[in-house]
């Protein structure tokens, strides 16, 4: 079978994220980068569906050149082959980069060898939107479903799990289809050593869609509205404390 798996570059967690002086960009000098942990959990969940049907897997991802960090430590992993949809390292909406990876996998399925399966992260770690999957599953006509937690491959159709409050929900989907997977689904193994020389070496193929960047802009004051303040003496020395325990009694402290 064959497999992709989208990824996306992010602030290491737990990191201190800073804004750069225009307000809508992050000061990234100071900043290490990983994978969402969905989406390491996504790309865990193509090599073992891999390994144990047979095929290929791919992943992609939509960012800056410095992206290729991620896309080689999937293939360090495991994955065959890797995909960059290179920016110009704005940040990408949800809507532009569903056409973005929709526009590439269209262009990796020329020829009739459609993916199987496209795996995502239930979101990612920065942005937290759960929008790109379901935007390309919409746009492919594929059946989607996302927050699982366990797929089987049997009679050409993906058996996924989905947990709920109450148990759990089963769905039945026909291949191809798109599968959003939450953290947790198993646990990502750690690269080797003549997996890190191998992908190190491995070729990343780039492709550059017609799809224009798009994403939100921040909204600032140009002259921030100065706030009047009043200061109230109250009395000074002993003679203060009356007024103070009145103050008290206005503010429900007492």
């Amino acid at each position: 079978m064959r497999v992709a798996v989208c990824v996306k570059r992010v602030p290491a967690p737990g990191a201190t994220i800073v804004l750069a002086a225009d307000g809508r960009s992050i000061d990234a000098r100071m900043l290490s980068f990983t994978t969402s942990p969905h989406e390491e959990c996504a790309v865990e969940e193509a090599i073992r569906l891999v390994e144990k049907h047979g095929g290929s897997s791919t992943v992609l991802t939509v960012g800056q050149p410095e992206s290729e960090e991620q896309l080689r430590y999937a293939m360090s992993l495991g994955v065959d082959k890797a995909v960059l949809v290179p920016t110009d390292g704005s940040e990408w909406d949800a809507q532009a980069t569903a056409a973005a990876l929709t526009a590439t996998i269209r262009f990796l399925e020329e020829g009739g060898q459609v993916f199987d399966l496209i795996l995502f992260g239930n979101e990612s770690a920065d942005a937290g939107n759960y929008q790109v999957g379901i935007r390309l599953a919409r746009t492919l006509g594929r059946p989607v479903v996302t927050g699982i937690k366990a797929i089987e491959i049997a009679d050409e159709a993906a058996v996924v799990r989905r947990a709920t409050s109450g148990g759990s929900e089963i769905y039945r989907l026909p291949l191809p289809a798109v599968v959003a997977v939450k953290e947790g689904i198993n646990l990502p193994r750690y690269p080797t050593m003549p997996g890190r020389l191998r992908s190190k070496k491995a070729e990343i193929v780039r492709s550059e869609p017609d799809v224009r960047p798009g994403g939100l802009e921040m909204l600032r004051f140009l002259n921030p509205p100065q706030q009047a303040s009043q200061t109230l003496i109250l009395g000074r020395g002993p003679e203060a404390a009356p007024a103070v325990v009145d103050l008290f009694f206005e503010m429900g402290l007492l």
